[in-house]
């Protein structure tokens, strides 16, 4: 490998959103798409934070409370600006809600430190570290972690 190559930095692009006020990226490789944010067919008996399910170009996608799985303000939103972030991870889609979205980021796995100290940290923490951004900083998510999928799921095994 020549020197140029091993100096080589690749950055990954990330959607930035927000949620109560934090602002939060997936990678956009994980991103499917971006959908208003509308109503959702309630399921009896599931997970707190899941709001429901809904039709998306003929695939029942299950919706997250983003607020809810990551244990923030439940404090409504701006139904304006409120949109369904839909993630993938292997063949699973899920949707999130979010208050806003954002911009793309672009992020050098060097620039990731590990999260702020003092925050409550939970086996099933999707955040795997943060990189400044403004005035501030942006917590980077692991996908499968924060849709609650099961490492290496593929539908239909």
């Amino acid at each position: 490998m020549s020197a140029v190559a091993q100096d080589t930095v690749v950055a990954s692009q990330w959607l930035v959103f927000f949620l109560a006020g934090q602002a939060y990226a997936a990678p956009l490789t994980q991103v499917n798409e971006i959908v208003r944010d509308g109503a959702v067919t309630p399921v009896p008996g599931s997970a707190e934070d899941l709001l429901g399910i809904r039709l998306l170009r003929g695939q029942i996608v299950p919706v997250l409370d983003g607020r809810q799985r990551l244990g923030l303000d439940e404090q409504t939103s701006s139904p304006a600006q409120g949109r369904i972030v839909v993630l993938t991870h292997d063949s699973h889609q899920v949707g999130v809600r979010v208050d806003a979205v954002d911009e793309l980021l672009s992020v050098n796995e060097s620039d990731m430190a590990a999260p702020p100290a003092g925050r409550a940290v939970r086996a099933d923490d999707p955040v795997r570290g943060v990189v400044p951004w403004k005035q501030g900083f942006v917590a980077l998510l692991d996908v499968r972690k924060l849709c609650r999928l099961p490492q290496g799921a593929v539908l239909g095994e």
